[in-house]
């Protein structure tokens, strides 16, 4: 579907182009864009292997099992449906932890796990509220450190890659809350009840 939606804008960009017949200006764009996405990929590339290794790192030093033992008592309270021991709970205090520490990639694999121990305790076809819960989680996505966005500032020359982290951490911890409030708001309603 989102191939159809990115298919669909680029069309009628360029028809737009071509109406106004400005195609030159359209494909000086193409040209320039194509350019500065591989400049920023590369200069990604660095970054992301820089906090790959610090994960690793953490991993190995212990510091991501001590950030799972803190997150465990608020994801079995914000979970009570799901038991205590299910492999789930280690699936999304995982991928939140590297979603905490900024990355994103490195916490996909724990997403979709989670997903999937979650559906095995799903007795529908639906998402389950469980699921809808830490989608919103997921979404959310405190970061600490968002190494991603300051790879990206830092590739484009920002003086200081770093001075929005803590409006980056509040603004993505109002997200949270408003998401979870409107999520157990949502339960509540009869067409989602389980």
């Amino acid at each position: 579907m989102i191939n159809y939606i990115w298919f669909f804008m680029i069309a009628i960009g360029v028809l737009v182009g071509i109406i106004n017949g400005r195609m030159e200006e359209v494909s000086k764009a193409i040209i320039d864009s194509a350019q500065t996405a591989v400049a920023i990929s590369i200069g990604l590339v660095g970054v992301m292997a820089l906090w790959l290794g610090i994960m690793k790192i953490a991993d190995k030093s212990g510091l991501t099992d001590i950030i799972a033992k803190l997150l465990k008592p608020t994801i079995i309270r914000l979970f009570p449906d799901v038991p205590k021991d299910h492999p789930a709970i280690s699936a999304m205090i995982m991928n939140i932890s590297a979603n905490m520490l900024g990355l994103g990639n490195a916490a996909t694999p724990f997403g979709i796990k989670a997903m999937e121990y979650l559906q095995e305790l799903n007795k529908k076809d639906s998402a389950s509220n469980a699921m809808g819960r830490f989608l919103v989680i997921n979404t959310a996505s405190i970061q600490l450190i968002p190494a991603v966005m300051i790879g990206i500032r830092a590739s484009l020359g920002a003086k200081n890659p770093a001075d929005f982290v803590i409006v980056s951490v509040l603004s993505t911890s109002t997200a949270l809350v408003a998401g979870l409030i409107l999520n157990k708001y949502l339960e509540k309603m009869p067409i989602f009840k389980e």
